[in-house]
């Protein structure tokens, strides 16, 4: 048997390539803009760049197109063994490393290789076995399932599970519950946002919230504040995926990458949550006129229409209910606790998502097709659209471009406790580029080149990352996938919300809770002890 290590290669982007997909970007956000004007769906927008890239992108050969081995693992050699490493494809040109734990390593060379003779390195002693080859389209690799599969499987379950009545109950019981003031509403369902956000994913909490603020709203009349409820609701699901160090993929990036502690990270974001949510609920409460009851008069209308609300009304079968409350409660404990999980924990959040959907369909097995009828395929489209397009930028390079730009304007950072400019420069920078771009591969980007840098990690600099990737979601609706969700939601229910419109909406909550993350950084996070 011969086997075959695989030696990882960055090729060399020239300026001008990275340049022209920096262009195409910028041209992608701006069509999105002007979504309205085009007359065409987001996914078509995002679809129709994503084939461009695609194609300059082999034109340009930004993109290999290699043969993919899976079912391999890694082994040690144990014995002497000879590694044949392809060193040119298209010249054939092979070299022999022969590796024998007992002594070091070694060259042979092909008869007619004129290539210089190395020594391996440790790279070069990983050894795949096994496995097998198959050909793989090139921007497959770039579409991160795990959000598809989140989306898709949660949708899903959501849907189903309301045929049940459940989400109709918990909703009426909340509403109970403020008595049929809004503003306590608005301040219950943030909460619950938050706490949804920080315990499973974005995506999810914001499917799951959204649907019952939509039965809330709708029972209390007051379904013209649907907007303003499902926007305060998307902007708080990226504050709740700063709690703990599972809440978002950038946090585990930067947290693993700096060393940071689970305990030292809940204790050091906490109370920036509890501060910016309570300002982004304030504020909202402001602009969008939310008022709470004043009068007793208003307080006994509202007291006598929830008084006539009956959560069980929705509710055709109590079997079917309670399974579905039971599914409910197991859904939520896997998708909290996957990452612990054994078996679990190597499929992750999607298999999750998709296998609770699965187990709730098989209720309605001979009338599914109701079901995926009624799922958002734009949306799926859009975000699979979307991170091709992102695939081929960072094969261009671009988000390699961003982090030496930031690089660039920053100053000594290795220092354990960072200038202010510097941590405002690194916090402003990460939230801009996360608006537009995908927030997981320029958080492991920026974590690389803070490492690099030697970078302490006592360093306020991890927490910039950390707050900028998270934070630069609500600036855009494509800044995070719980945003574009509640935007979705919005327009299920036939409430109008552009891209433009959700910017010109939501920059004002997104200044705001970056300053407060700024000040938050530079002088309270160095003050808080790591554990």
């Amino acid at each position: 048997m011969i086997f075959q290590p695989l030696i990882a290669s960055a090729a060399t982007v020239p300026a001008w390539t990275t340049i022209l997909f920096t262009v195409l970007l910028v041209g992608l956000v701006a069509s999105l803009a002007l979504e309205e004007k085009l007359h065409a769906k987001k996914s078509i927008i995002a679809g129709a760049f994503a084939v461009l890239c695609l194609f300059i992108g082999t034109l340009t050969n930004v993109l290999s197109f290699q043969n993919v081995v899976v079912g391999s693992y890694e082994a040690e050699p144990q014995n002497r063994v000879e590694v044949q490493v392809v060193k040119d494809p298209e010249s054939a040109v092979v070299e022999t490393i022969v590796i024998d734990p007992k002594k070091e390593p070694s060259t042979e060379h092909e008869p007619g290789d004129s290539s210089e003779i190395h020594t391996p390195t440790p790279e070069d002693l990983t050894l795949h076995i096994g496995g097998h080859e198959i050909s793989m389209p090139t921007y497959i690799p770039g579409i991160d399932w795990s959000v598809i599969a989140i989306i898709l499987g949660s949708s899903l379950f959501v849907d189903v599970t309301s045929r049940s009545g459940l989400f109709s109950w918990i909703a009426i019981r909340v509403t109970k519950l403020s008595q049929g003031d809004p503003l306590r509403l608005l301040c219950f369902y943030g909460v619950m946002t938050v706490l949804f956000s920080a315990v499973l994913n974005n995506v999810t909490a914001m499917i799951i919230v959204g649907s019952l603020t939509v039965v809330s709203l709708e029972k209390l009349e007051r379904r013209h504040q649907l907007m303003p409820f499902l926007l305060i609701e998307g902007l708080l699901t990226n504050i709740g995926g700063l709690l703990t160090l599972i809440s978002s993929v950038p946090n585990i990036i930067v947290g693993t990458t700096a060393n940071i502690s689970f305990t030292s990270f809940l204790l050091k974001s906490s109370p920036y949550v509890v501060i910016a949510t309570a300002v982004t609920l304030a504020m909202g409460a402001a602009l969008f006129r939310i008022k709470g009851l004043q009068s007793e008069t208003e307080k006994l209308q509202a007291r006598e229409l929830v008084s006539g609300f009956d959560e069980n009304d929705g509710i055709g079968s109590w079997v079917f209910f309670k399974t579905a409350a039971v599914m409910l409660g197991v859904f939520i404990l896997l998708i909290a606790g996957a990452s612990a999980l054994p078996v679990i924990n190597k499929l992750g959040m999607g298999f999750v998502a998709l296998s609770m959907a699965v187990i709730m369909l098989l209720m309605f097995r001979s009338e599914v097709d109701k079901f995926y009828r009624a799922v958002d395929w734009d949306l799926i489209g859009f975000f699979m659209a979307l991170f091709v397009v992102i695939y081929v930028m960072e094969q261009a390079q671009v988000l390699h471009w961003i982090g030496l730009a930031l690089q660039a304007v920053m100053g000594d950072v290795t220092l354990a406790k960072s200038s202010s400019l510097d941590a405002t420069t690194l916090l402003v920078g990460s939230a801009a580029f996360s608006s537009v771009t995908d927030n997981i591969p320029l958080s492991a980007m920026l974590a690389s080149i803070l490492h690099d840098l030697n970078t302490p990690d006592t360093s306020g600099l991890w927490w910039s990352v950390i707050f900028g990737a998270n934070l630069g979601g609500n600036i855009t609706p494509i800044g995070s996938a719980s945003t574009l969700v509640a935007v979705t939601i919005m327009h299920k229910h036939d409430v109008k919300m552009s891209f433009m419109g959700f910017v010109k909406l939501a920059i004002l909550f997104a200044l705001v809770q970056v300053v407060l993350a700024i000040a938050y950084v530079v002088l309270i996070v160095p003050l808080i002890p790591s554990f």
